[in-house]
C-alpha cells in the first residue's frame, strides 16, 4: 500500500488532531469518574452525619421520656398520697350504736 506525497499531507495531520479527541475523550473519562468519586464521597459523609445525629436524637428522645415516666410517676405517687390523707368531711366522724 503506497500513498502519495498528497494524501500524506491530509494523512498525518488528521492524525494528530485523532490524537488529540483520543486524549480529551480519556481526560473526560477520568473527570467524571473522579467528579462520580467525590458525590458519593460527599453522600456517604451525609449518611454517616444523618446516622449520628438519629443516634443523638433517640437518646435525647429516650432521656426525655424516662424523665417524663418518671414525673408521671411522681405525681401519680402524690395524689395516691392526698387521696389516703385526705379526710371526709362527715365520714367515719360519727357511729351510730343504736341500730
Amino acid at each position: 500500500m503506497s500513498l502519495k506525497l498528497a494524501e500524506l499531507q491530509i494523512a498525518i495531520p488528521k492524525t494528530f488532531d485523532a490524537g488529540k479527541v483520543a486524549d480529551q475523550i480519556q481526560q473526560q473519562s477520568a473527570i467524571s469518574q473522579a467528579n462520580a468519586q467525590a458525590a458519593t464521597e460527599r453522600q456517604l459523609e451525609k449518611t454517616r452525619e444523618s446516622v449520628i445525629k438519629s443516634n443523638e436524637t433517640s437518646e435525647t428522645t429516650s432521656q426525655e421520656e424516662r424523665e417524663r415516666r418518671e414525673h408521671e410517676r411522681k405525681n401519680r405517687e402524690k395524689k395516691e398520697r392526698e387521696a389516703k390523707e385526705t379526710k371526709h368531711p362527715f365520714k367515719g366522724n360519727f357511729v351510730d350504736f343504736s341500730g
